[in-house]
């Protein structure tokens, strides 16, 4: 079921095996919050352009029986993208266990466990060229370690195929599962990355399966456990949250040492999803992007457009290149 309501979720979580955090806390019915679609500014307006490198990428894709967030989650920059050969790779099945109140990603019961699926990433990674690969999941809460092995076998098929590229993940929380993250960092990826989404004030109306905490716990972990790999979060705007929530987490964030940060505009998938609550301006995501590098933050990628995997390439260079540059001096 891809939308589905208050007795379809209570249902699934009285049956799935999920612990007591991952039990919804308050479960809202996307018919209660449906809104009037409201018209797009001129800066959200994206031209479809179906070029020969969408083109191309898509039968890669197709032919390679592989996911991509890009699609899955009708991300607005997937012409911009492809037509540059980068992509999101969505590994773990494209059935998430979470039925989170954004995200239009299917929603249900995984059927089974793609073993071969981190071979054919390797593969489509090769076939496209890339230089930094970016790869994220559905939530696989039904599975022990949350999916993680995949995860480590998937970076480990890149590195072994193409060892010049970077890798960047973008992962579930895995349940607050320590050990599962570790898998994920003994695979070396350059980037490790897990979206915050939105402020504390709003996190369980939108994600009722997890906890900001969390969250929080998962990225300073990171640096805990691996101070070399870049952490990495993104932030939704747009929801009801005020402009010094958005400042106040990226100060949060900054304090445990978390190195970049996306920023952009929540669009509502459908009416049945959380509602918009505005559009924020170009000088709005200017200022977020200042403020949050004022904080520390090393790098904020912030617009109306971004998503968590806008220009990941460049920021892991960028970043790469201060640090160079500070050995130097």
């Amino acid at each position: 079921m891809r939308y589905p309501g208050r007795k379809s979720v209570l249902g699934y979580a009285n049956q799935a095996p999920l612990d007591s955090m991952n039990r919804p806390h308050q479960i809202i019915p996307r018919e209660s919050l449906a809104s009037p679609r409201v018209k797009k500014p001129e800066w959200l307006k994206v031209r479809r352009d179906h070029t020969d490198g969408y083109r191309e990428l898509k039968r890669i894709m197709r032919d390679l029986d592989l996911n991509t967030v890009c699609e899955e989650a009708r991300c607005p920059n997937i012409y911009e993208c492809w037509q540059q050969r980068t992509a999101t790779f969505m590994i773990l099945g494209d059935t998430c266990t979470r039925a989170c109140r954004f995200c239009a990603v299917n929603w249900g019961r995984p059927t089974h466990l793609d073993r071969d699926e981190p071979k054919r990433v390797a593969r489509a990674v090769a076939a496209m060229g890339l230089r930094h690969a970016v790869i994220t999941s559905v939530n696989r809460d039904e599975l022990e370690d949350g999916g993680a092995e995949i995860f480590a076998e998937t970076i480990c098929e890149i590195r072994s195929a193409i060892p010049d590229c970077g890798i960047e993940v973008l992962i579930p929380d895995f349940k607050g599962d320590k050990a599962a993250l570790q898998k994920v960092i003994d695979a070396g990826p350059e980037v490790i990355s897990h979206n915050i989404e939105t402020v504390p004030r709003l996190f369980r109306q939108i994600q009722p399966w997890s906890s900001f905490e969390r969250g929080m716990t998962l990225l300073e972990r990171i640096k805990d456990l691996a101070p070399e790999i870049v952490s990495k979060t993104g932030l939704m705007v747009g929801l009801g949250e005020e402009f010094d929530e958005v400042v106040a987490v990226m100060r949060e964030l900054a304090a445990i040492g978390v190195e970049v940060v996306t920023i952009g505009q929540y669009l509502p998938p459908s009416q049945r999803h959380a509602p918009l609550d505005r559009y924020y301006t170009p000088d709005e995501f200017a200022a977020l992007k200042r403020e949050g590098e004022a904080a520390g933050i090393s790098h904020v990628e912030s617009g109306p457009l971004v998503r968590s995997s806008y220009h990941a390439g460049d920021q892991y260079e960028e970043l790469r290149n201060r640090s160079r540059a500070r050995l130097a001096s």
